[in-house]
């Protein structure tokens, strides 16, 4: 499987991080056919190259904008000519914040994240001070309380209706606030894949998720309708992400989905049975000693994934059938001891890796080196290479 991989690699110098173009353009292509009709939002974090989201922007129709995750890198990408930024979580950086609103009275999109009066009164008072409006996205919690059992992320304070409409009448009297967008993202659905390691484990998150499904929809329309009620004239409506975008494109109240883990493939979305995605992306290791006959040892390889500790954060092998890590050891700094099965690798071969979380690959590499059929077609550098780093 790797051959290909071999061929054209052979010059580099390892470790190094390789985009495959083919998958990426079939994950493109299968992005675009799950969100049907509705505007595509590109989330930033999961790509994490200038060059790879204007990539996207330019081979997929129906892009609207990006959702970004802090407020240096959405400057960041306003000095690239980049426009239309939603940023995905709140932010309280008073200097950042205000160059963005800078950015704004220039003519630029710029939409903040919020769900709390404090988020809204920091707006509001820089915005009269610099005397301009700052565009607010509201963030609805669409997560579901099943009382043994929270599932969901725990992020916006708003998720029921009485919390929400004390929250739009405290807005609606901020003449320095303009409400354009609202945002209900059902993580449960989107990012929870139904197939882990263990299989009781995804016969019970499938049934959870048929359940989250009905609430999600009533619930987030019931809210968006409350939300209208008090601002009529909404520019968006954000929901779904790479799991869950057939079904979000289902949703009326929906008019954007954002999407970003889909078109990199990441080991976490080997989880989801009903994705047909590609692997696109990930990182090569030497192979610098063989203390066993079956045991080899790579140079590098601890690229752990955030989130809840456990086995799946680790990178996986682009070939697992032939691959393992030992218990005991597992992913290392500097080193990482792999057994082999039914495969011959000798010191100075080279191992294929893929990440479990999409856009954290760029952070351990300044560029992604692309091929494309069987050949080499150039680096695209990560925000690490543009010397960027923001969380």
């Amino acid at each position: 499987m790797t051959t290909r991989f071999d061929r054209v690699f052979r010059e580099l110098e390892r470790p190094f991080a390789w985009l495959d173009f083919d998958a990426l353009d079939n994950n493109i292509t299968t992005v675009h056919n799950a969100c049907g009709e509705k505007n595509i939002r590109l989330a930033t974090k999961s790509v994490r190259s200038v060059e790879i989201l204007r990539y996207l922007q330019k081979t997929l129709p129906n892009v609207t904008g990006f959702m970004t995750f802090t407020a240096a890198e959405t400057i960041f990408l306003l000095h690239q000519h980049f426009d239309d930024l939603l940023l995905g979580y709140p932010v309280m950086e008073e200097a950042a914040v205000r160059q963005l609103l800078h950015f704004v009275k220039e003519g630029k999109t710029v939409t903040f994240m919020v769900d709390k009066q404090e988020h809204v009164e920091f707006l509001a008072e820089l915005g009269q001070e610099l005397g301009v409006r700052a565009r607010v996205c509201i963030d609805i919690n669409v997560s579901n309380d099943f009382k043994l059992l929270y599932f969901g992320t725990k992020r916006s304070s708003l998720h029921s209706l009485e919390l929400l409409t004390l929250f739009l009448e405290y807005i609606k009297n901020q003449p320095f606030i303009e409400v354009v967008g609202a945002m209900g993202y059902e993580a449960q659905i989107a990012g929870v894949g139904n197939r882990p390691a263990n299989t009781v484990k995804g016969r019970i998150i499938e049934v959870m998720q048929l359940q989250a499904k009905k609430q999600v929809t009533q619930f987030r329309r019931l809210a968006i309708a409350h939300v209208k009620a008090y601002f009529p004239n909404l520019r968006f409506v954000n929901g779904g992400g790479s799991g869950s975008m057939a079904y979000t494109a289902q949703q009326k109240e929906v008019t954007e989905i954002t999407v970003g883990s889909a078109f990199y493939a990441p080991a976490l979305f080997d989880q989801f049975t009903h994705l047909q995605l590609e692997k696109a992306a990930g990182f090569a290791l030497r192979v610098t000693r063989k203390p066993e006959k079956n045991i080899v040892v790579c140079h590098g390889g601890g690229y752990t994934a955030s989130g809840a500790i456990s086995i799946d954060r680790l990178p996986v092998f682009y070939e697992p059938t032939f691959f393992s890590y030992l218990s005991l050891e597992g992913v290392g700094e500097v080193q990482t001891p792999v057994k082999v099965n039914r495969k011959k690798v000798n010191v100075g071969d080279t191992l294929y890796f893929r990440h479990a979380k999409a856009g954290e690959l760029c952070e351990r590499f300044q560029v992604l080196h692309g091929i494309r059929g069987d050949k080499y077609i150039g680096t695209y550098t990560t925000y690490r290479g543009d010397g960027q780093c923001f969380l």
